[in-house]
């Protein structure tokens, strides 16, 4: 099974040196610069494609590595080709996308989005430990197999979902990641609010969410979480929503309320501890 790219970004990158990695024959690269086909090519030890029906020919499998506006766009393209596409397997790595993307081709290829659960932030770095991602696979019933096995026998864990639930499934991703950016983002201005400057809330903040990190990945979350809300603290916390306004109050009650839940099931047999008050306050 040969694979080739359409799109020479950080996804496509990754994804095809980690397939090489693994002895996966990957064909190459098509993009809409010739330049960044050569770049991609050249680091995964492949070929530049200069059209897109030559990609085609010369691959079983299709993986759209391109902005999520532009895979639509790219399919249409490829459903437009001369080119056989007949049994082809076409795959976008969008999170929210789903494979009814490809719809219009049904009949002639087999769709899967296939999306990484994995921050890519570097086109030649990322695939150092891209072996660590949870792949989530949703598309053709037919093919589904072997696209799941493809990514099992390169040692991931592999979970297949639905169409439907595509959309709030990249939500949930988008919750453990960069909205924690966001939070984290939101804590250092509050610092600097206080008089830290900008690299003292950095490495003020550095620890905690390290260490805190560490402890929710080895952990989980109910024997990770700790502070205020966690040891029924209503006067920390009041003190809290007194001093905070506008967006971060409402991030605080808003977050803390879950905190709520978890906390309820850390000390369900402990009659020591009621959030009967910190539901009120919250």
């Amino acid at each position: 099974m040969k694979v080739g790219f359409i799109g020479a970004g950080k996804m496509g990158f990754t994804l095809g040196k980690h397939m090489v990695e693994h002895s996966i024959s990957v064909g190459g690269y098509y993009s809409r610069t010739l330049e960044s086909a050569k770049k991609a090519a050249e680091f995964t030890t492949s070929h530049c494609y200069e059209s897109l029906s030559e990609l085609v020919n010369g691959n079983d499998v299709i993986f759209i590595t391109v902005p999520d506006g532009q895979i639509a766009v790219t399919a249409k393209a490829l459903d437009r080709l001369d080119a056989n596409l007949s049994g082809k397997i076409i795959c976008h790595t969008s999170g929210a996308l789903s494979s009814q993307v490809f719809s219009g081709m049904d009949s002639r290829i087999y769709g899967y989005s296939i999306h990484p659960i994995y921050a890519v932030n570097s086109k030649t770095e990322s695939y150092i430990n891209f072996n660590q991602a949870f792949i989530t696979i949703e598309g053709h019933e037919a093919k589904i197999d072997v696209m799941t096995d493809l990514f099992k026998d390169m040692g991931h864990q592999v979970k297949v979902i639905s169409a439907d639930d595509k959309v709030k499934y990249h939500g949930a991703a988008v919750f453990a990641s960069n909205l924690v950016i966001g939070l984290y983002h939101k804590s250092m201005k509050l610092m600097e609010e206080c008089g830290f400057s900008e690299s003292e809330a950095e490495e003020a903040l550095k620890p905690l969410f390290r260490n805190n990190a560490e402890n929710l990945i080895n952990k989980g979350c109910r024997d990770a979480l700790t502070g205020p809300v966690e040891r029924c603290d209503t006067e920390t916390v009041r003190k809290h929503i007194n001093v905070l306004s506008g967006d971060e109050l409402d991030v605080y009650k808003l977050l803390s309320k879950e905190l709520v839940g978890i906390s309820e099931a850390k000390h369900v047999l402990d009659e020591n501890y009621d959030f009967s008050e910190m539901k009120k306050l919250l």
